[in-house]
């Protein structure tokens, strides 16, 4: 069986909570934790492009950061103007766009992160209003994370829907691979079902970083690891990449979980990671490469 490329990262990269458990507890004031993070892994996922604009010097740090590690990719997530709030110009869409291309023409870009709430139903309105969008961002790869499970069954060939791995509430979309123009980009937000809940009670109102992030706090456990790898194998026959991009972020879960998933993806290889998350998780002793 040939392994297609593995793209394998993490939804963000700083967190203050994955100092001492992931970074060094012991830094310089002139530590990238960015730059540390290339070291071993391939592709990040930036959260910080839906809640601004980014300044293009910004994205030009970034590509200094990861200069050493030369096959590192960005997705960027799209911002909420665009995917919740429904309201953008032609101001909004060149900014966007104008970062999207300092990524792509230095090699940089995985493609753009389109992630609608779990309301976008799939209905004429909605699929018009994704098209228009998809049409708007046509010269990247786009991945579009839809969490309604009317979409279930939709299949695109230009685009790739996210295979994603939520609570199982209500009409939320379940784990189910899917591949799209020769990708699969599969996020894990965990499965923390009662704090989703508590989330989702409290949506619309004022809460605090901790409030926000309580429902990605999930670590996943080695048999549910090895089940999601034996189902993403399947496809790599079919696919030429595929993104495995963890979003379990407090405490440095992610990180221990994505290290995880790269030992059993690529047949049990051991991994390169640093003496902090191994210390941290003690169980990722067996998988470390020494």
């Amino acid at each position: 069986m040939k392994t297609p490329k593995l793209c394998i990262g993490t939804a963000g990269w700083s967190y203050d909570d994955w100092v001492g458990r992931f970074y060094p507890a012991s830094q310089s004031k002139e530590m990238s934790w960015l730059k540390f993070y290339s070291r071993y892994f391939n592709v990040v996922e930036v959260n910080s492009s839906y809640y601004t604009y980014l300044a293009p010097r910004v994205v030009e740090s970034w590509l200094r950061q990861t200069e050493e590690t030369e096959d590192f990719l960005f997705t960027v997530k799209l911002h909420m103007d665009f995917t919740h709030r429904k309201q953008y110009g032609k101001e909004q869409i060149e900014s966007v766009k104008r970062n999207l291309d300092i990524l792509k023409n230095s090699g940089r870009l995985g493609g753009i992160l389109m992630q609608f709430p779990y309301s976008f139903d799939f209905n004429e309105a909605n699929l018009d209003y994704l098209v228009n969008l998809v049409n708007i961002f046509g010269e990247y790869d786009k991945f579009i994370e839809v969490r309604h499970k009317s979409w279930q069954s939709k299949r695109a060939k230009t685009i790739t829907f996210c295979t994603i791995d939520q609570p199982q509430i209500g009409e939320a979309m379940g784990f189910n691979p899917k591949v799209g123009n020769g990708m699969i980009y599969a996020r894990f937000h965990g499965r923390n079902t009662e704090a989703w809940r508590r989330s989702l009670a409290n949506f619309g109102k004022k809460q605090t970083y901790e409030e926000r992030s309580a429902r990605y706090e999930y670590l996943y456990s080695p048999g549910e690891l090895i089940e999601i790898s034996e189902r993403i194998k399947e496809f790599y026959d079919k696919v030429k990449k595929i993104f495995v991009i963890m979003n379990n972020h407090p405490h440095g879960d992610a990180v221990a979980n994505a290290f995880e998933l790269m030992h059993y993806l690529k047949d049990r290889t051991k991994i390169k990671m640093p003496g902090t998350i191994v210390n941290a998780y003690p169980r990722l002793r067996e998988f470390v490469l020494k």
